[in-house]
């Protein structure tokens, strides 16, 4: 056989045998598919409907008010979202990996924590809730994925990094909310309330909020930590709120104490039976002529300064009813201290 046709049987092979594709995938790469593989099935869609009237007919009617993300907590039907998605909702849908739609029910809402906690039925579904890291491993650079359906667009990734941690961000109610995870991981309108992933695939924040100007993204994200949220979503399962001791105060405008040159928490009046007036804290009053005299400020619980009602809603939150600490207080020009012993919330 002469050489050339050789060659020609050569080539006219290669033609025949089908072409190999090369994976030329990074590792990295090959990591950000098999997080989001992997954690797809765990995020669902959040509808929040309202009922309005139609302005032709008169008819109530349900109209969609939003649409953001939620992951499922547990396989008992338990989701997490914010609580601005579902705040002032009517009707709740969720929409499964699977696309059905399936009516939720609000269990518990954290107005102070912006989390939620909805539920579903779970009977004939697969539900296959999030592994939960440890928001307290991570450090800044450390690569984070999130998941949610910006603008409606379901099942979007985005990739970045920790930008910052133990940052300060406002809940709905204007409580602050401490300790947030600042990540440039694209999170837009639509995003709140999905899960932010670490590379590990778990469950390390709640996606809630951006910083920016125009309403779009600008690569400032901000991501409630999952040690938080581990904390409080079984309070909200259980007790369909967030659960703290109470000394049982009214508390008084913030610039009486400011008037009085003390920064601290006024009380307004002391509830009876509680531990305050066990404790014999006293509040505001009227003289005789009808002006207020300022009652006890209090400026601290045990080593936590108290300069408003945030910081002293933040020291109670690390209590247990129960528990005895020392109320730092100014009385007059003069302060003082006194123990106290937290009582349970009153039903």
């Amino acid at each position: 056989m002469s050489p050339l046709r050789t060659l020609l049987l050569f080539c006219l092979a290669l033609l025949a045998s089908p072409a190999t594709a090369v994976d030329f995938a990074t590792d990295d790469e090959r990591n950000t598919i098999q997080v989001f593989e992997h954690a797809r099935p765990s995020v669902v869609y959040v509808t929040n409907q309202q009922l309005v009237r139609d302005p032709r007919s008169w008819d109530l009617m349900t109209v969609p008010r939003g649409a953001s993300t939620g992951f499922i907590w547990n396989e008992a039907g338990y989701i997490v979202t914010n609580f601005h998605v579902i705040e002032n909702a009517r009707q709740i849908m969720i929409t499964l990996p699977d696309q059905r739609s399936v009516p939720a029910e609000v269990v518990g809402l954290a107005p102070d924590t912006d989390l939620a906690v909805l539920k579903i039925d779970p009977d004939g579904t697969d539900l296959q809730p999030l592994h939960r890291g440890d928001s307290s491993r991570l450090s800044v650079g450390r690569k984070v994925l999130a998941i949610g359906n910006p603008f409606g667009l379901d099942a979007t990734l985005t990739v970045g990094v920790v930008s910052a941690l133990g940052r300060e961000i406002q809940a709905p109610n204007r409580r602050t909310i401490r300790n947030v995870i600042q990540t440039d991981a694209a999170i837009n309108p639509g995003n709140s309330g999905g899960p932010l992933l670490n590379s590990s695939g778990e469950l390390v924040g709640v996606n809630t909020m951006i910083y920016s100007p125009s309403g779009a993204n600008a690569g400032i994200g901000f991501a409630i930590p999952v040690n938080t949220v581990k904390e409080i979503v079984p309070q909200l399962i259980e007790h369909g709120r967030l659960v703290r001791p109470i000394i049982g105060i009214d508390i008084g405008p913030d610039q009486w104490a400011r008037q009085a040159g003390i920064q601290g928490v006024p009380i307004l009046r002391v509830a009876p039976d509680l531990p305050a007036a066990r404790a014999g804290l006293e509040g505001a009053r009227r003289n005789r002529w009808g002006s207020v005299i300022l009652g006890d400020v209090i400026i601290g619980i045990d080593n936590h300064t108290t300069r408003n009602y945030d910081e002293l809603m933040t020291a109670l939150e690390k209590y247990q009813p129960g528990d005895e600490v020392t109320v730092h207080y100014v009385r007059g020009q003069r302060a003082r201290t006194t123990p106290l012993t937290l009582a349970a919330p009153q039903n």
